[in-house]
C-alpha cells in the first residue's frame, strides 16, 4: 500500500473511531435534556427522533449546529428498555410522536415541523407521516441510516433475549409485514422525504436504506453520503452541510 494511500487510510479509521466514541459517550447521558426552544418564537421547528438502542442525547452535536443556524429545534423520550433505548414499537412510538407534535401546535400555533429521524427514528417519522395524518403537520422528512428496506441485522436480533420483547426489531426485518406497509402506502406529495445512506455504514447496509420511487415521486430522493458511518449522520460537519441544504431557511 503506498504511503500516502495509508496516511488515508489511517486518517479514516481515526476519525471514524472518533465518531463512534462521541456517539457511545452521548447514548450514555441518556434521555435528560434541557427544554431550549422557545416555542412561541419558533419559524422553523425541527424534530429530532433517535434510533434503536440510542437516546436523545445522541443529537447533541447536530442540536447545537441546528441552533446555532437559527432552527427550533425539540425530540421526545421515546422510552423503552429501562425507559431509555429505544426498544418499543413503532406504531406506539409514532402515537407518541403525533400527540406531542399536535400538542405543540395547538398550543403555540407551531408552523409545519420538519422532522429528521436517525435509524429507527426515520421510520418512526415516516408511520406518523403516511397512516397517521403527520402529513397535515409536516413540511419534510430527512432520514439518516434509515432502514426503509429492513435491516438485516434485525433478524439477528430477533434471535437475541432482545427479541423476545421488543416488537420493533421484528418490524424491521427485511420484507415484515410493517416494512411491507410501510413501502406500499404512497407518500403525500406535498411532504418531501429525502434518505441520506452511505456504503461505509455497517449498521443499516446503503441497499437497506435506498428508498424506492417511483417516477411521479418528484418530492422523494435519495443522497449518498460517501464515507460515512452509521454514527457520522448526526456528528460529522460534511453531513451537517448536506442536511442543512436540504431543510432550506430557517
Amino acid at each position: 500500500m503506498p504511503i500516502d494511500q495509508a496516511k488515508r487510510y489511517m486518517r479514516s479509521v481515526k476519525t471514524d473511531m472518533s465518531s463512534k466514541w462521541l456517539y457511545l459517550k452521548l447514548a450514555m447521558e441518556g434521555n435528560k435534556v434541557r427544554r431550549l426552544t422557545d416555542f412561541s418564537h419558533c419559524n422553523h421547528p425541527v424534530l429530532l427522533l433517535y434510533g434503536f438502542g440510542a437516546t436523545r442525547r445522541i443529537f447533541g452535536v447536530l442540536e447545537r449546529r441546528l441552533r446555532q443556524d437559527g432552527y427550533g429545534v425539540f425530540s421526545i423520550n421515546l422510552g423503552g428498555i429501562f425507559d431509555t433505548f429505544n426498544t418499543r414499537c413503532i406504531e406506539e412510538l409514532s402515537k407518541l410522536v403525533q400527540e406531542k407534535v399536535d400538542r405543540l401546535t395547538e398550543k403555540f400555533k407551531l408552523k409545519k415541523i420538519t422532522i429528521i429521524g436517525h435509524s429507527k427514528g426515520g421510520l418512526i417519522g415516516l408511520y406518523y407521516i403516511k397512516q397517521l395524518g403527520g402529513d397535515k403537520r409536516v413540511r419534510s422528512l430527512i432520514t439518516l441510516g434509515t432502514p426503509h428496506n429492513g435491516n438485516p441485522w434485525a433478524l439477528l436480533g430477533c434471535f437475541s433475549p432482545l427479541g423476545l420483547f421488543s416488537k420493533s426489531l421484528r418490524q424491521m426485518v427485511p420484507y415484515s409485514p410493517f416494512i411491507r406497509k410501510l413501502k406500499n402506502t404512497p407518500m403525500p406529495k406535498h411532504v418531501k422525504l429525502v434518505s441520506l445512506y452511505s456504503k461505509s455504514d455497517r449498521i443499516c447496509h446503503y441497499k437497506s436504506a435506498i428508498l424506492t420511487i417511483d417516477s411521479s415521486e418528484k418530492n422523494v430522493k435519495n443522497i449518498e453520503l460517501p464515507g460515512m458511518s452509521h454514527a457520522d449522520y448526526i456528528i460529522r460537519k460534511t453531513a451537517y452541510g448536506v442536511i442543512r441544504q436540504e431543510l432550506g431557511e430557517p
